[in-house]
């Protein structure tokens, strides 16, 4: 007897044996339709065959194969084990998150079809269709859409034997201007008929044109040759280059010399905001061969790129989000992984909380493919790589075309505020070089890493603050909605009119948000035309391309952003950048506070000055004196580097230690409060000083649910699938204790 163990998507640390009837024939990596429980049928992925009959309990027959061919191949088989053992996730959820809705649906994937419309058999002849225009010539809208119709196939021209052509049915309604009551008279009259073609969803980007890959300069033709060494020797290889350095243009090198070699190429992005461009620069190049996958697509597409990837004709590259990783690859070869130092790539909720840096890395090394990381401003783990050998290591430190790095002036803004010299959040130096800039034609982008109006709403008579029901931080206010937001649960409510504690209407609002930005600009700046780039304003499909698009052609000259505006974006005539407060990055209670304040505002200032002269960049701190914001100015990350790895090793933090967050969740805040002692006890007894807490994190309460943490940091060398075995026994033992009968635990490895 044939027994299969079978994925299935539910939230358990466990495969499903099931027995394979008589004459089915099923393999590793198909679907297939079980039964499980009582009632409830799932479609499962065939994760192992063998004859190994389990004990203690009767075995359910497969009901049904699903597929005639595998859809999950084997390297992606080993790719889900690896991220449920080691980010210690049920495999179920990492099938749930891998795979398109379509696919693991009971009713499976529909095609998308389209609604053309024919000629009825009856009608398909030179005699006949002359009686239809005699019928109709009473009709008179009717007979314009047939003979519309006639035109449109070529049916007029049959007697020179012209081939027939399909024709939509939107087609005929929109040029004969007909509605579809007229079309479905013609269809009761028995002359037309429609019927449904299947049509794909997917982008047709044209014919390969490798002539139209740009020449490398002399410093990108060094980088690129250094590269080619360093991947001889080394499975991973990090480009550091400044921004503006032309590393793209080394990529499409690469991607060209991979498919030279017949071998597949998936490249990676942090943001779907970045794609839009990407897309467009790669798509020029390499045409139909380039394939896009990101959950801002819809799942059908989803479905169509995973099939195409099992088929005899593959895209040759995949230019994706975090998500893309986790597609079929028949023969990968290069994998580029750009912008690697964002912590975007990491995945929070739902589980599994994989990093798609590592994940890809992962998958190279398990299909034989060479892995080229590239960024400016690395990460800490990845640069430690560089600097003991594990991975290759090139540095690119010219601009392209030998254009300068932004000059960076840094604002005062305690002493100017002393002075009263500010104008909101704008400083003086800010706004006149906003204004010389406008008036010259060049375009300017400001960072304000704070969505919304205001971050919060206040009695100035109390000091009392609106906060959530559901979650432990103040509201949001948002004036564009006339609503207070919070951005963990996403509940609104209605702006009070009055407090609640003092009966005061004196209700103010402090800070300022991307929404309050963007207004004080339009008032002090009337005739530029501007644009706000935040969740807000691109939670569709198509937001991102446009603000992007719009930017790109000068359509808009100012452009308003969160932290998306930071990340890798192109244009060419950017001269200004105001980061308007660099301490709202410093002051973040984190140990990474000061790695990710200066990626993020150096990368926000490389978007300065990429063509042309020069770029300035104005960046507006109380903190002028934190070494991080003289390395930010010097645009100098070795020393950065230097300064924070003795920190590290210091207090043993990565990339010293591996470490996880312990999270634990309920409804009554004692009774996570007492699970979490519990479980900090049982932890130290398994390891020891090695675990720290429980303590409240910093936003404690979400969705209704108190939260405690506990932190495990274990040094390098230790046995990591022993310490995954014996977190997931204290998570069984702690789950099967009544009291905490409804209690969430979930570990987050490797946190960002």
């Amino acid at each position: 007897m044939t027994y299969a163990d079978i994925i299935l998507p539910v939230p358990l640390h466990a495969t499903f044996t099931y027995s394979v009837p008589e004459g089915m024939s099923v393999g590793e990596g198909m679907r297939v339709l079980v039964s499980f429980g009582r009632n409830k049928k799932y479609v499962g992925i065939v994760d192992r065959l063998h004859h190994d009959k389990p004990e203690h309990y009767e075995v359910k027959p497969l009901l049904q194969v699903m597929d005639p061919i595998p859809i999950v191949n084997p390297s992606q088989l080993k790719l889900w084990h690896w991220i449920a053992d080691y980010y210690l996730s049920p495999i179920g959820d990492v099938y749930k998150v891998a795979m398109p809705a379509g696919l693991k649906a009971e009713e499976g994937y529909k095609p998308k079809t389209e609604t053309y419309i024919r000629l009825t058999p009856a009608y398909r002849n030179e005699a006949s269709i002359h009686v239809a225009i005699n019928m109709l010539t009473r009709a008179q809208k009717q007979l314009e859409a047939f003979n519309t119709y006639l035109f449109l196939s070529h049916w007029d021209e049959v007697a020179q034997s012209t081939p027939i052509a399909e024709v939509t049915r939107e087609e005929l309604m929109n040029s004969s201007h007909a509605t579809s009551a007229i079309i479905s008279q013609l269809e009761k009259r028995g002359m037309l008929e429609t019927y449904e073609v299947e049509v794909g969803r997917l982008n047709h980007g044209g014919d390969y044109h490798p002539e139209l890959i740009p020449p490398l300069s002399e410093a990108q033709t060094t980088a690129y040759n250094s590269l080619l060494m360093q991947m001889m020797g080394h499975p991973v290889t990090l480009l550091h280059g400044v921004t503006g350095s032309g590393k793209t243009e080394i990529y499409i090198h690469l991607i060209r010399r991979a498919l030279e070699h017949k071998q597949q190429v998936l490249y990676l992005l942090p943001e779907i905001a970045l794609t839009v461009q990407m897309m467009q620069r790669l798509q020029r190049v390499f045409g139909d061969r380039l394939g896009i996958y990101h959950s801002k697509y819809s799942d059908a597409e989803r479905v169509e790129i995973w099939q195409k990837q099992l088929s005899s004709h593959p895209y040759d590259i995949i230019l994706g989000a975090r998500s893309a990783v986790l597609l079929p690859f028949q023969k990968l070869g290069l994998v580029i992984v750009d912008e690697e130092h964002e912590n975007s790539y990491k995945q929070q909720d739902p589980a599994p909380r994989y990093h798609a840096r590592s994940a890809a890395i992962v998958l190279a090394h398990m299909t034989g493919a060479k892995t080229v990381l590239g960024t400016a401003t690395p990460s800490m783990e990845t640069y430690y790589n560089t600097q003991t050998g594990k991975y290759g290591l090139v540095s690119l430190t010219q601009r392209f075309q030998g254009m300068q790095l932004p000059r960076i002036e840094v604002v005062d803004v305690a002493r100017l505020q002393h002075r009263k010299e500010m104008k909101g959040p704008f400083s003086p130096l800010l706004l006149t070089s906003m204004r010389e800039a406008l008036q010259q034609g060049e375009q300017v982008i400001l960072f304000q890493n704070r969505r919304g109006f205001a971050p919060m709403v206040e009695c100035h008579q109390c000091g009392w603050v609106p906060r959530c029901q559901h979650c432990d931080v103040s509201l949001t206010l948002h004036r564009q909605t006339n609503q207070l937001t919070c951005h963990y649960c996403g509940y609104t409510y209605q702006i009070p009119d009055r407090c609640p504690c003092c009966e005061s209407k004196d209700l103010r609002s402090r800070g300022f948000g991307t929404e309050k930005i963007e207004e004080q600009i339009r008032d002090l700046f009337p005739e530029a035309r501007i644009a706000r780039m935040d969740l807000d304003t691109t939670r569709t499909r198509n937001a991102y391309e446009r603000i992007i698009s719009d930017f790109g052609a000068g359509r808009t000259n100012i452009l308003i952003g969160t932290q998306m505006v930071t990340k890798g974006l192109d244009f060419d005539k950017v001269s200004v950048v105001g980061i308007l407060n660099a301490d709202s990055m410093l002051n973040y209670p984190d140990f990474r506070a000061y790695e990710q304040a200066f990626m993020m505002m150096s990368q926000v200032a490389g978007r300065a000055g990429r063509k042309g002269h020069q770029g300035l960049v104005i960046l507006q701190t109380k903190n002028t004196e934190v070494p991080v914001i003289g390395q930010v100015v010097a645009h100098n990350y070795t020393a950065l580097y230097h300064d924070l790895v003795e920190e590290r090793q210091l207090f043993r933090y990565p990339p010293f230690t591996h470490l996880v967050y312990v999270f634990l969740k309920h409804r009554y805040d004692a009774t996570v409060e007492t699970a979490a002692i519990e479980m900090g006890s049982r932890l130290r007894q398994l390891f020891g000083a090695r675990v720290l807490g429980p303590d409240k994190p910093a936003v404690a309460k979400v969705k209704s649910q108190n939260i405690r943490k506990l932190v495990l940091k274990l040094e390098l060398g230790i046995d990591l699938p022993r310490v995954r075995q014996c977190l997931l026994q204290v998570q069984q033992q702690m789950m099967g204790d009544k009291r905490y009968s409804s209690l969430v635990i979930y570990y987050d490895v490797d946190p960002q």
